[in-house]
């Protein structure tokens, strides 16, 4: 079992009371790690060395930035075996999900190193005879970062990356689900040079959690914050942020649908549509969670898709043939197994699942979902897709568009400038047209609209949610003055 300390000002430290907490391995039942569990003073230490470490860090010229940043992506690759088994203990996801986590979030990495120069402003026309004006961008100061369990290597990076690149320092709150795994990311980037203080990590038990969050947002050094999670609890992140008027990055749930027009490839479709929803067990915020489908071809899609289902297996990542790995908790599967079990008794059927046995969950399709069950609405986050069909590209777009969410989305068809048309139409931050729902790249705008959040990771999309706008001007010559 992994013993996991607090990242403050450079050093490693046990939390101020010496309290701890332990993430059980969902998949053995058996601790996998046992961390710190900060307290109010240890997350005001970790604003503080962040604070202290910023005026050194933002002066920095961005080609130094940039060489250590870089660093931090050639040490992260280098620890890659770290992670998977840090990983597959705490969440108990597969290997290869791990695997691809530190890759991405190595590019990620990588890409913030790119845009160091980036950063640029605008010369702006002034009416006042000899004034320069311009629009300068500057790093705002102590950014936080609040990353999920689910894909943990990738959105702990993506919450500190950019805000770094920026000039910020930063304080990530690690997720109870796997202080481990984020607890190696600080030790990564402390390990490159980046410089005491300017990466802190805070682990926190569960129940420590509300008053931690509060404690960080309402600091006055904390200038920023970004928070990848569910809705619900982006709420109370975005309601403690506005009371002290301060800018919040949210990046929330997901309901993603995936619409299969009547010329699509189906055989593509299915690729797709198994690949986004049951990778991870559905545990990734674009997981695909509804399929709607033309009429004209729904039944052939379902036999193909139950076929390729019944292929993919879930269970213990150390077991023989386990391809999905586990979900996150046995609480986990008792909820998704709950919503499945109330589509089933208001009249759905089941072409595949539900079969339930601890944290393991086997794929589910869920066909005839209507709006009176709880499953219509509300995210599964597991590995379940439920089926609707529809008559034509108009009222795929209507069922589309019938969610509180607007993550990501997905178009099948052989007819790209039809499937276009309906892509621009679906409401949602992300879609993507003959591919899957789940797909993310270190360059790219990533984010969602309606109470999928608002704001966006990625590169230069993110420079904005991560700098000051300022306007600067410089009198050249004589000014006049009405008085």
């Amino acid at each position: 079992m992994d013993d996991v300390t607090l990242l403050i000002g450079g050093e490693s430290r046990g939390a101020s009371d010496r309290k701890t907490f332990e993430r059980i391995n969902p998949a053995s039942g058996k601790p996998a790690s046992r961390a710190a569990a900060a307290t109010l003073e240890d997350a005001d230490a970790a604003v503080a060395a962040a604070a202290a470490a910023f005026p050194g860090w933002s002066a920095l010229g961005p080609t130094e930035r940039r060489k250590r940043l870089l660093a931090a992506a050639d040490l992260m690759d280098a620890r890659t075996p770290e992670f998977i088994a840090t990983g597959v203990a705490e969440t108990g996801a597969m290997p290869n999900w791990y695997g691809f986590n530190v890759m991405l979030a190595a590019n990620m990495l990588r890409e913030a190193a790119a845009m160091t120069t980036q950063i640029d402003g605008a010369v702006i026309p002034s009416d006042v005879p000899g004034s320069l004006a311009m629009a300068v961008r500057q790093p705002c100061g102590v950014v936080l970062g609040m990353a999920p369990w689910n894909a943990p290597v990738i959105l702990g990076t993506r919450a500190i990356a950019m805000p770094l690149a920026c000039g910020n320092t930063v304080v990530l709150k690690a997720s109870e689900g796997c202080p481990g795994v984020h607890r190696l990311i600080g030790s990564v980037l402390q390990e490159a040079g980046l410089g005491d203080g300017v990466v802190n990590v805070v682990t926190h038990s569960a129940q420590d959690a509300p008053a931690i969050v509060e404690r960080l947002i309402a600091h006055p050094a904390v200038r920023r914050v970004n928070f990848t999670g569910s809705t619900r609890v982006g709420r109370i992140v975005a309601q403690h942020a506005a009371q002290h008027l301060k800018p919040a990055l949210l990046e929330l749930g997901g309901k993603a649908p995936v619409i299969v027009l009547d010329d699509a490839d189906l055989d593509a479709a299915v690729d797709g549509i198994a690949f986004g929803a049951f990778f991870n067990q559905g545990q990734i915020c674009m997981s695909t969670e509804r399929l709607i489908v033309d009429h004209k071809i729904a039944d052939a899609l379902i036999g193909k898709l139950a076929a390729k289902a019944r292929t993919l297996k879930a269970g213990d990542p150390a077991e023989a043939g386990s391809i999905l790995g586990v979900l996150e908790s046995v609480k986990a599967a008792e909820r998704i197994a709950a919503l499945v079990e109330d589509a089933r008794a208001k009249g759905a059927m089941l072409p595949v699942g539900c079969r339930v046995e601890g944290a393991v969950m086997q794929p589910t399709i869920v066909d005839g979902v209507t709006r009176d069950m709880k499953l219509y609405a509300e995210e599964s986050f597991g590995p379940v897709v439920t089926v609707q069909r529809v008559d034509g590209d108009e009222e795929a777009i209507r069922v589309a568009n019938d969610s509180d969410y607007g993550l990501s989305a997905a178009v099948f068809s052989r007819d790209v400038a039809r499937a276009l048309q309906v892509a621009r139409r679906i409401e949602s931050g992300i879609c993507h047209i003959n591919g899957p729902t789940v797909h993310d790249e270190a360059q790219m705008p990533f984010g969602g609209v309606k109470q999928s959040g608002y704001g966006r990771f990625g590169s230069k999309a993110s420079i904005a949610e991560f700098t000051d706008l300022r306007w600067i001007t410089v009198q050249t010559g004589p000014r006049h003055y009405p008085i």
